[in-house]
Protein backbone atom coordinates (compact mmCIF):
# COMPACT_ATOMS: atom_id res chain seq x y z
CA UNK A 1 0.00 0.00 0.00
CA UNK A 2 1.27 3.56 -0.46
CA UNK A 3 2.04 5.20 1.88
CA UNK A 4 0.81 9.25 2.39
CA UNK A 5 3.14 11.71 0.87
CA UNK A 6 3.48 13.40 4.47
CA UNK A 7 4.73 10.03 6.05
CA UNK A 8 6.73 9.32 3.27
CA UNK A 9 8.38 12.75 3.56
CA UNK A 10 8.31 11.94 7.34
CA UNK A 11 10.55 9.06 6.85
CA UNK A 12 12.81 9.82 4.20
CA UNK A 13 14.03 13.16 6.24
CA UNK A 14 14.94 10.51 9.35
CA UNK A 15 16.85 8.46 7.25
CA UNK A 16 18.77 11.25 5.53
CA UNK A 17 19.40 13.07 9.04
CA UNK A 18 17.42 16.76 8.15
CA UNK A 19 14.73 18.22 6.36
CA UNK A 20 16.02 20.28 3.37
CA UNK A 21 14.36 21.16 -0.04
CA UNK A 22 16.11 18.83 -1.68
CA UNK A 23 14.15 16.07 0.52
CA UNK A 24 10.63 17.42 -0.35
CA UNK A 25 11.53 17.36 -4.47
CA UNK A 26 13.18 13.83 -4.17
CA UNK A 27 10.13 12.16 -2.24
CA UNK A 28 7.91 14.37 -5.05
CA UNK A 29 10.33 13.34 -7.94
CA UNK A 30 10.01 9.40 -6.90
CA UNK A 31 6.37 9.90 -6.44
CA UNK A 32 5.42 11.44 -9.97
CA UNK A 33 8.18 8.89 -11.25
CA UNK A 34 6.94 5.91 -10.02
CA UNK A 35 3.29 6.62 -10.66
CA UNK A 36 3.98 7.29 -14.74
CA UNK A 37 4.72 4.08 -14.77
CA UNK A 38 1.77 2.93 -12.64
CA UNK A 39 3.24 2.06 -9.48
CA UNK A 40 2.39 2.30 -6.05
CA UNK A 41 5.13 4.41 -3.49
CA UNK A 42 7.55 3.04 -2.15
CA UNK A 43 6.78 0.61 -4.48
CA UNK A 44 5.67 -3.04 -4.05
CA UNK A 45 7.58 -6.28 -3.73
CA UNK A 46 6.84 -7.35 -6.98
CA UNK A 47 6.88 -3.77 -8.39
CA UNK A 48 10.64 -2.94 -7.04
CA UNK A 49 11.82 -6.36 -8.99
CA UNK A 50 10.58 -4.43 -12.40
CA UNK A 51 12.27 -1.07 -11.64
CA UNK A 52 15.60 0.65 -12.20
CA UNK A 53 16.17 4.49 -11.48
CA UNK A 54 18.93 6.29 -13.01
CA UNK A 55 20.13 9.07 -10.53
CA UNK A 56 21.70 11.78 -12.12
CA UNK A 57 23.22 13.84 -8.64
CA UNK A 58 24.43 12.93 -5.91
CA UNK A 59 23.20 15.83 -3.42
CA UNK A 60 20.14 15.47 -1.08
CA UNK A 61 17.16 14.65 -3.57
CA UNK A 62 18.89 11.56 -4.50
CA UNK A 63 18.53 10.26 -0.32
CA UNK A 64 14.72 11.02 -1.08
CA UNK A 65 14.37 9.42 -4.55
CA UNK A 66 15.99 6.56 -2.98
CA UNK A 67 13.75 6.25 0.18
CA UNK A 68 10.51 7.01 -1.50
CA UNK A 69 11.48 4.23 -4.34
CA UNK A 70 12.75 1.57 -2.34
CA UNK A 71 15.55 1.60 -5.29
CA UNK A 72 19.39 0.84 -3.31
CA UNK A 73 22.62 0.47 -4.93
CA UNK A 74 22.45 -2.95 -3.04
CA UNK A 75 19.32 -4.38 -5.00
CA UNK A 76 21.24 -3.14 -8.42
CA UNK A 77 17.96 -0.98 -8.99
CA UNK A 78 19.92 2.31 -8.18
CA UNK A 79 22.11 3.68 -10.49
CA UNK A 80 24.37 6.88 -10.54
CA UNK A 81 24.87 8.65 -13.43
CA UNK A 82 27.35 11.78 -12.10
CA UNK A 83 25.92 14.16 -14.40
CA UNK A 84 25.28 16.74 -11.89
CA UNK A 85 21.61 17.32 -12.45
CA UNK A 86 18.55 17.38 -10.75
CA UNK A 87 17.17 14.51 -12.04
CA UNK A 88 15.89 10.49 -12.20
CA UNK A 89 14.73 7.98 -14.92
CA UNK A 90 12.65 5.86 -13.75
CA UNK A 91 12.44 2.29 -15.89
CA UNK A 92 9.94 -0.90 -15.90
CA UNK A 93 11.53 -3.60 -16.91
CA UNK A 94 9.33 -5.29 -18.07
CA UNK A 95 7.55 -3.14 -20.38
CA UNK A 96 10.04 -0.70 -21.22
CA UNK A 97 8.77 2.43 -20.72
CA UNK A 98 10.68 5.16 -18.68
CA UNK A 99 10.08 8.29 -17.77
CA UNK A 100 12.81 10.92 -16.78
CA UNK A 101 12.00 13.68 -14.51
CA UNK A 102 13.74 16.85 -13.87
CA UNK A 103 13.86 19.37 -11.45
CA UNK A 104 13.23 23.23 -13.16
CA UNK A 105 15.20 26.19 -12.04
CA UNK A 106 12.03 27.93 -12.69
CA UNK A 107 10.79 26.61 -9.44
CA UNK A 108 14.14 27.55 -7.53
CA UNK A 109 12.67 31.31 -9.06
CA UNK A 110 9.05 30.70 -8.17
CA UNK A 111 10.00 30.31 -4.17
CA UNK A 112 9.40 33.47 -3.67
CA UNK A 113 5.74 33.84 -5.05
CA UNK A 114 4.65 30.34 -3.82
CA UNK A 115 5.81 31.07 -0.01
CA UNK A 116 5.43 34.69 0.35
CA UNK A 117 6.25 36.19 3.76
CA UNK A 118 8.15 33.00 4.36
CA UNK A 119 11.75 33.79 6.29
CA UNK A 120 14.44 32.26 5.34
CA UNK A 121 15.90 30.60 1.66
CA UNK A 122 15.91 27.46 2.27
CA UNK A 123 12.73 27.60 5.01
CA UNK A 124 10.87 29.45 1.87
CA UNK A 125 12.45 26.86 -0.92
CA UNK A 126 10.85 24.11 1.74
CA UNK A 127 7.25 25.57 1.85
CA UNK A 128 7.15 26.73 -1.81
CA UNK A 129 7.94 23.00 -2.88
CA UNK A 130 5.14 21.69 -0.79
CA UNK A 131 2.81 23.87 -2.27
CA UNK A 132 4.13 23.96 -6.00
CA UNK A 133 2.08 21.72 -8.64
CA UNK A 134 4.19 18.97 -10.13
CA UNK A 135 3.96 20.70 -13.65
CA UNK A 136 6.04 24.17 -11.99
CA UNK A 137 8.29 21.78 -9.98
CA UNK A 138 9.17 19.14 -12.65
CA UNK A 139 9.49 18.86 -16.51
CA UNK A 140 9.11 15.45 -17.66
CA UNK A 141 10.31 13.27 -21.03
CA UNK A 142 9.75 9.85 -22.00
CA UNK A 143 12.88 8.25 -23.00
CA UNK A 144 14.78 5.00 -24.11
CA UNK A 145 17.31 3.60 -21.62
CA UNK A 146 19.88 1.17 -23.05
CA UNK A 147 20.60 -1.71 -20.18
CA UNK A 148 21.97 -4.82 -21.03
CA UNK A 149 21.62 -7.93 -18.64
CA UNK A 150 24.70 -7.03 -16.76
CA UNK A 151 22.79 -3.87 -15.64
CA UNK A 152 19.66 -5.50 -14.73
CA UNK A 153 19.08 -6.85 -10.15
CA UNK A 154 19.16 -10.16 -9.28
CA UNK A 155 22.27 -12.86 -9.40
CA UNK A 156 25.86 -12.34 -10.87
CA UNK A 157 26.38 -12.71 -14.29
CA UNK A 158 29.78 -12.84 -15.31
CA UNK A 159 33.14 -13.01 -13.29
CA UNK A 160 36.28 -12.18 -15.08
CA UNK A 161 39.97 -12.27 -13.18
CA UNK A 162 41.58 -9.33 -13.90
CA UNK A 163 45.19 -10.62 -15.21
CA UNK A 164 47.80 -7.71 -13.98
CA UNK A 165 46.37 -7.37 -10.05
CA UNK A 166 43.96 -10.70 -10.08
CA UNK A 167 41.20 -8.75 -8.76
CA UNK A 168 37.65 -10.68 -9.49
CA UNK A 169 35.53 -8.15 -11.46
CA UNK A 170 32.00 -9.09 -11.78
CA UNK A 171 28.73 -8.11 -13.85
CA UNK A 172 30.79 -7.33 -17.11
CA UNK A 173 32.73 -4.27 -15.28
CA UNK A 174 36.34 -5.79 -16.92
CA UNK A 175 38.17 -4.27 -19.65
CA UNK A 176 40.16 -5.52 -22.33
CA UNK A 177 43.23 -3.59 -22.90
CA UNK A 178 46.30 -4.83 -25.76
CA UNK A 179 44.32 -8.03 -25.27
CA UNK A 180 44.52 -8.57 -21.68
CA UNK A 181 41.53 -8.64 -19.04
CA UNK A 182 41.75 -5.80 -16.54
CA UNK A 183 39.69 -4.37 -13.89
CA UNK A 184 39.40 -0.47 -14.33
CA UNK A 185 41.46 0.14 -11.61
CA UNK A 186 44.53 -1.83 -13.71
CA UNK A 187 43.27 0.20 -17.08
CA UNK A 188 43.85 3.51 -15.40
CA UNK A 189 40.44 4.32 -15.26
CA UNK A 190 40.62 4.37 -11.02
CA UNK A 191 39.49 7.45 -8.99
CA UNK A 192 42.54 6.34 -7.13
CA UNK A 193 46.13 6.23 -7.24
CA UNK A 194 48.84 5.13 -5.77
CA UNK A 195 47.73 2.28 -3.65
CA UNK A 196 49.77 0.38 -1.66
CA UNK A 197 48.83 -2.35 1.27
CA UNK A 198 48.81 -1.48 4.68
CA UNK A 199 48.46 -3.34 7.65
CA UNK A 200 45.92 -1.30 10.56
CA UNK A 201 46.02 -2.08 14.64
CA UNK A 202 42.97 -4.02 15.14
CA UNK A 203 43.05 -6.06 12.03
CA UNK A 204 42.07 -9.32 13.98
CA UNK A 205 38.85 -7.57 15.08
CA UNK A 206 35.28 -9.64 14.24
CA UNK A 207 31.68 -9.17 15.30
CA UNK A 208 31.19 -10.33 18.90
CA UNK A 209 34.94 -10.65 20.24
CA UNK A 210 33.95 -8.20 22.87
CA UNK A 211 31.46 -10.64 24.55
CA UNK A 212 33.79 -13.20 23.53
CA UNK A 213 36.69 -12.15 25.49
CA UNK A 214 34.15 -11.25 28.83
CA UNK A 215 33.31 -15.21 28.45
CA UNK A 216 35.08 -18.04 29.79
CA UNK A 217 36.78 -20.15 27.18
CA UNK A 218 34.80 -23.02 27.82
CA UNK A 219 31.40 -21.47 27.08
CA UNK A 220 33.09 -20.30 24.28
CA UNK A 221 34.09 -23.57 22.09
CA UNK A 222 30.98 -25.36 24.41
Amino acid sequence: MSSSFSELLSSSVTAHGHFCPGQVVGVRMARLGLSLLGFETPCTREQIKRLLVYLEMDRCAADAVAHASGASLGRRSLKFVDYGIMAATFVDLQTGRAFRVVSTEESRELAPDYAPGVQGKVRQQIEAYLRMPDSVLFRVQAVEVDYTDFDLPGPTRSKATCERCGQVVRDKRELIVDGKVLCRPCAGGAYFREAREVAWPEKDWRPGQEEDEARPVEEIVG
